[in-house]
């Protein structure tokens, strides 16, 4: 039969600039489409055959690539199901009519069973190879017959068709390059070893053999010979049995896999069948991204479908406080949109992505249980990230519930971490609630003033090192019905009957002192909303607590670490009637609360209540001088 051209079904010049220019971003998945595509070819023939015993299909089923730098081509053929001239005109002469899908809805209706793994369900990804190709012949026959068939275009919207000769059922497809793809610019896909590296990257766990040529030099006055080579592994470690993976082989697919320079610190190997099917296998490394918590840090898993790689670095399945977790999805059930770059947000997405967050969850509880040394260890890498997750169930509670038991703080109780229901279990029986502390960090907070009664009276204190640590118990507001109460807020008092009886007779001296507290309020100045007496110090001086409805101290210094200053600590400025200093100051006072030594000795405490809290004071330099005077006098 004579050449014959044929214009393209459907609106296809306009369709296939859209293919060429917006669908497919990347220019490298041209080979990954077109190796799928030969991948579902010999599908199909391995599945037809089972029923049809007439069928070619003696050979060994395999896809062979050759770029060819001489030609500037590059040819990738199968010996698959091939094709018919009818259905060359229907397949490829139609954009977005998808032979694979009408063959996968017609095993559907025969079988009821949705498990055939093919994976052109669009029709579009044939036609991925004019992103990098001027001109594409196709030379194909149908297993069982005859006759074979070329097509050739260069995309502008009509193809040619003529009767051709092949040996064997199958496809051949040789793509003419465009001269930006053949070494002069950032592409060159006439070179073998940039085709290996792309089938490793995209198609290396496609069932089927993926054969290439290599020149092999021999000795000097040899010829070079020509070496075929299988360039993909074929066999996903993820599809295997997890009994017969060993904890090596997990570790070095990791290494391999996710270009991590040490082993996992735990793995994840997940398989579900079901409404919907997938294996995913992640892990948490060995230690935390430099920049985990910085905007530059790219979160997200690997996608595959069907065993081939969608994308790199997929953000739909894991929330924001797993972003930590690495590795890869392999599900035959996602709606991928016609690029198979980019998910829809769907039902399907949904359930694997809660499915995974529960089971990280889960499995992270039965590391804090059974081994807390190797829990500890994940802690001081990702603790933040457990806590940045409590932080963010601000309006969840089913999510806040699930995270609270792996939280671990460090506490006064031998330095140690711990979980929340440990330090409740060590509570005295008069302590009604949980007292936390905040501060730079443990020595800081060991050394303020309130502590000293606490110890006193055995009582633990959870340190708040971490800025994150106070927001988190903000919004978790209590454990096992106990409230948190920090030990630098207004309302802090002690449960016990002595501290009771102290705070009475504290309230008692503080009612024949309200001048001089009103005076030293007024002596020191806006900063302080309140001066009062109490009774949380023993051999301190003073104290600086806050308000309880606003942001602590510490708060303010995140906030204003973050340029946004306008979240202000209430400040409460408290004396130890008990203390000699406090004799000193009523002694000034009565000798006139406009003296600058009254003045100076009040600002002064103020002063060290900030330094004690670790704020540095407005004027440090007017500090040293007025502690220098004084100690003169």
């Amino acid at each position: 039969m004579s050449v014959e051209k044929l214009q393209f079904q459907a609106e296809t010049k306009r369709l296939l600039d859209l293919v060429v220019n917006s669908i497919y971003t990347n220019k490298e998945i041209f080979l990954r489409e077109l190796i799928s595509n030969a991948s579902d070819a010999l599908d199909k023939l391995r599945i037809e055959s089972l029923t049809n015993k007439n069928l070619e299909g003696d050979e060994e089923p395999e896809i062979f690539i050759v770029p060819d730098a001489a030609t500037k081509t590059i040819t990738i053929s199968d010996n698959g199901i091939g094709m018919t001239r009818d259905e060359v005109i229907s397949n490829i002469g139609t954009i977005a009519k998808s032979g694979t899908k009408d063959f996968l809805d017609k095993i559907r209706e025969a079988s009821g069973s949705a498990a055939q793994e093919l994976i052109g369900q669009f029709g579009v990804g044939f036609y991925s190879a004019f992103i990098v190709a001027e001109k594409v012949e196709l030379i194909t026959r149908k297993a069982g017959t005859a006759q074979a068939v070329k097509w050739t275009s260069s995309g502008a919207g009509e193809y040619e068709l003529e009767d051709s000769e092949k040996d064997s059922c199958g496809t051949i497809i040789i793509l003419h390059l465009k001269p930006e793809f053949c070494g002069d610019d950032e592409y060159n896909f006439t070179d073998v070893y940039e085709i290996e590296r792309l089938v490793k990257k995209y198609s290396d766990f496609v069932r089927y053999p993926i054969k290439m040529n290599f020149e092999v030099k021999g000795k000097e006055e040899d010829e070079p010979t020509i070496e075929i080579r299988t360039v993909n592994s074929m066999k996903p470690l993820w599809t295997r049995n997890k009994s017969e993976i060993t904890r090596e082989e997990y570790d070095e697919f990791f290494k391999q896999q996710l270009h991590e320079w040490e082993a996992p610190l735990e793995i994840f190997h997940v398989k579900a069948e079901g409404t919907v099917e997938y294996t995913a296998l992640l892990c948490i490394p060995k230690h935390a991204a430099y920049n985990l918590y910085y905007t530059d840090y790219e979160a997200g898993l690997q996608l595959y479908s069907r065993h081939v790689f969608i994308m790199d670095k997929c953000k739909d399945f894991l929330p924001e406080y797993l972003r930590f977790a690495k590795g890869l999805v392999d599900s035959p059930d996602l709606p991928l949109n016609i690029s198979r770059e980019i998910l829809q947000q769907s039902y399907e997405v949904k359930v694997i992505g809660k499915a995974l967050e529960k089971n990280i969850q889960r499995q992270l509880g039965k590391l804090l249980k059974d081994d807390r040394d190797k829990y500890e260890e994940f802690w001081r890498e990702f603790g933040k990230s457990i806590k940045l997750g409590v932080y963010n169930s601000m309006f969840d509670t089913k999510l806040k519930d699930s995270l609270k038991d792996l939280l671990l703080f460090q506490t006064s109780h031998e330095g140690k971490l711990s979980t929340l229901a440990e330090y409740v279990e060590r509570m005295p029986d008069f302590q009604k609630k949980i007292y936390v502390a905040p501060g730079k960090d443990a020595a800081a907070i060991e050394h303020l003033p309130q502590m000293e009664i606490l110890r006193e009276r055995g009582l633990e204190v959870i340190y708040l090192t971490d800025p994150v640590d106070e927001f988190t118990i903000q919004v978790l507001k209590s454990y096992a019905e106990k409230e948190f109460q920090s030990i630098t807020r207004e309302e802090f008092e002690l449960d016990d009957a002595e501290s009771q009886k102290v705070k009475a007779e504290i309230e008692e001296i503080a009612k024949t002192r309200e001048d001089l507290l009103k005076d030293v309020k007024e002596a020191i100045g806006e900063p302080v909303k309140e001066v009062r007496l109490t009774s949380r110090l023993k051999s301190g001086a003073v104290c600086l607590v806050t308000g309880e409805g606003g942001p602590s101290l510490s708060m303010e210094k995140t906030f204003e670490a973050m340029n946004n200053p306008l979240f202000k600590a209430t400040q409460i400025l408290e004396l130890n009637p008990n203390h000699a200093v406090f004799k000193k100051l009523e002694a000034l006072h009565e000798q006139g609360k406009d003296s600058q030594a009254f003045k100076d000795l009040c600002t002064t405490l103020y002063s060290l209540a900030l330094l004690i809290e670790g704020v540095m004071p407005q004027n440090p330099a007017d500090l040293a001088n007025k502690v220098t005077d004084l100690l003169t006098r």
